[in-house]
């Protein structure tokens, strides 16, 4: 197989000029480049720029996937979005990577060892933008999930040691958006270990159980200026800014709330979310084995009420099986095979196995001589060949 590589991507908060759509097609004349969008793959190939060059300069998001198993999604978001000190607690060696500008953060989620070789067999690349762009909306709305993801990420990559601790857990970890659940599926997060980390979120929630008492004391308080400020926001089309400064706000406020040294939410070492996630995962396989019990026993039922219906007419069923033997060609051959199946397995459950080897003997001492029927009830089981 060739190598291949894709590229996509996106314009977001302005057009590209239309120097910068010349300076793009210098790079590639078979690329899909348009206003907002940079799409190419490669077989043979590279791209003829640098994709974080490019996102400083011309996109706000980037889409990567090659099949040597490796996928990466950039995003660039303004630098009010954020503080230093925020980035830094999820920033990792490779898994998520932050970079800046005069103006922006360009965020880097990567997976670069995948083990699911069918899956980078498969998939060309196209489709991610679509359901992992809106991230950069969420981050610029104050999420911090897509964050916790991406160094979540790291510890299944071996990149955190087991006595470091985690960041701490955003809310709504037990709730992800769609997009965050491609994150997840892109990044390749261990199942099992989401599931342990989410278990903060579902501590929170019942600890947060007073949550609109505690939002109304804080609205309560919040200065006449700052609401003007906020509604400013909302009517000039800046919601984004108007629910992200709100959060941010709020996060402090609750903060200051907490007595001196406690913390809102216990932070768990990995080597305590690795026993977490073992758990978790015990559970899940105990679920499964239940389901798959379960499964088992209603296809049971319903293959015994099937055969039943066969054994209240035990004549028709053979006289249907002559007629298709009769037609002499391969597909009713197949059907009969697939139909003396089940007769032998009514004639178990509601007669004896004697009678139905009985019955086939007459069955084959007409048609015995068509070869390729005989091979098949052989092959099937039903038949020793004399």
């Amino acid at each position: 197989m060739s190598e291949y590589q894709y590229y996509e991507f996106v314009a977001i908060d302005q057009p590209l000029t239309p120097t910068q759509l010349a300076e793009l097609r210098s790079r590639s004349s078979r690329a899909t480049i348009t206003p907002t969008s940079f799409v190419n793959d490669y077989q043979w190939g590279n791209l003829k720029g640098d994709p974080a060059d490019w996102m400083r300069r011309y996109f706000d998001a980037h889409v990567y996937v090659a099949n040597w198993n490796s996928c990466r999604l950039l995003l660039r978001v303004p630098r009010v979005a954020f503080d230093t000190e925020t980035l830094q607690a999820f920033e990792t060696e490779s898994a998520l990577t932050v970079d800046r500008t005069d103006t922006h953060w360009i965020l880097d989620w990567a997976l670069n060892e995948s083990e699911d070789y069918d899956r980078f067999g498969e998939e060309d690349g196209r489709g991610w933008m679509g359901r992992l762009v809106p991230l950069r909306d969420e981050l610029l709305r104050g999420d911090l999930r897509p964050l916790y993801l991406g160094w979540l990420a790291s510890v299944g990559s071996g990149e955190v040691d087991e006595d470091s601790q985690e960041p701490s857990p955003p809310p709504g970890l037990s709730r992800l958006t769609a997009a965050q659940q491609s994150l997840v599926e892109f990044l390749e997060i261990d199942q099992d270990m989401l599931t342990a980390v989410s278990l903060a979120d579902q501590q929170a929630s019942v600890v947060d159980a007073n949550g609109d008492a505690e939002l109304d004391a804080w609205i309560a308080e919040l200065p006449n200026a700052e609401r003007a400020v906020v509604l400013k926001l909302l009517l000039t089309g800046q919601s984004q800014q108007a629910e992200r400064r709100l959060k941010l706000r709020f996060l402090a406020w609750q903060r200051e709330q907490q007595p001196v040294g406690e913390s809102r939410l216990h932070r768990r070492t990995v080597a305590e979310l690795q026993e977490l996630a073992q758990s978790a995962a015990e559970m899940r396989k105990q679920r499964e084995a239940v389901q798959r019990k379960k499964a088992e026993v209603e296809r049971q039922a319903k293959r015994e009420a099937y055969l039943r219906t066969l054994a209240a007419d035990f004549e028709r069923c053979w006289t249907a099986a002559h007629e298709r033997a009769e037609r002499g060609i391969a597909s009713a051959y197949d059907d009969v095979k697939r139909a003396l199946v089940d007769l032998a397995d009514a004639y178990t459950l509601c007669s004896s196995r004697a009678d139905f080897d009985r019955r086939l003997a007459q069955f084959m001492a007409k048609h015995g001589k068509r070869g390729a029927l005989a091979r098949r009830l052989v092959e099937s089981g039903l038949w020793n060949k004399p």
